[in-house]
């Protein structure tokens, strides 16, 4: 028997973003909405009792998928069957809090490694066999994404590191611009800023290796979660808008990779996630 892959958000997180990006406080959802203030409070605190009625004014006033938060509140969010992908893609899934964090490691003529977890001992007895780390995309410096790092540097010393800042590293950290395309360890990958969860944070679209047939991958990092968004530490308008922007500019069928919780489409996100009406 399978067991559902836990979205990284529930309810009461997707409320809790939901009021911060749209500047409301329960008191005002209360006021607009007519739901009893201690009803919407409980919803914040993980405690449901909330019809869908209900949960569809709530999405109304605060400009969400009204079918994306339903389903979320029953536990039904909608993940897709992925396609199949022409290369091997390795996720590496670690306990971070009461959630879990990823790596992902594509494996070509070298690995291609988007983020590295926040745990160096837990990344190294998970690396998928003899691979050698021939280059490391960073989506941000938070701590729990880059944190092993300097373990798959000691694996290969000269292996390339691509990201949206040089960050803490003292030594060479390539930091392309919006829509440069990166050539490495076999692949293909388009590089894209998305500011919002932190003002530097990029997302990177795998192609595949070149002349390869199929989907590509979108590590979306803590932009575009499956169900969800990220915090916006940065911007809240920002973040909504690079997250339309970057499923928007993907195939369909592409999967998202992001930096918590189950892979994705952007097609199911584009059609479901709360934050994208």
């Amino acid at each position: 028997m399978s067991v559902r892959p836990q979205l990284e958000d529930e309810l009461g997180d997707v409320l809790e973003k939901a009021l911060r990006n749209a500047g409301m406080s329960p008191e005002e959802l209360a006021g607009v909405t007519g739901i009893d203030l201690e009803r919407i409070l409980d919803a914040s605190d993980y405690r449901y009792d909330l019809s869908c009625v209900e949960l569809q004014r709530i999405a109304a006033a605060l400009g969400l998928n009204e079918v994306g938060v339903c389903a979320i509140s029953e536990d039904r969010y909608p993940l897709p069957r992925l396609p199949a992908l022409a290369f091997p893609l390795h996720v590496l899934s670690f306990p971070y809090g009461i959630g879990r964090v990823n790596c992902f490691v594509a494996t070509g003529a070298e690995a291609l490694v988007v983020d590295t977890g926040n745990d160096p001992d837990a990344l190294i007895a998970r690396w998928p066999g003899d691979a050698v780390p021939g280059v490391i995309f960073i989506t941000h410096w938070d701590r729990e994404h880059a944190r092993g790092i300097d373990a798959l540097l000691a694996r290969n010393p000269r292996a390339r590191i691509v990201a949206p800042s040089a960050g803490p590293l003292k030594r060479q950290v390539e930091t392309p611009g919006e829509g440069e395309q990166i050539e490495a360890a076999g692949f293909t990958v388009r590089v894209l800023r998305t500011p919002g969860h932190t003002a530097l944070h990029n997302a990177y679209h795998l192609l595949g290796p070149q002349g390869s047939a199929g989907p590509g991958v979108l590590f979306s990092g803590d932009l575009v979660f499956a169900g969800s968004l990220g915090g916006a530490l940065h911007c809240c308008r920002t973040l909504l808008r690079e997250a339309r922007r970057i499923l928007e500019a993907v195939p369909p069928d592409t999967i998202v990779a992001p930096g918590h919780g189950p892979l994705t489409t952007a097609e199911t996100e584009l059609r479901f996630n709360p934050f994208l009406p």
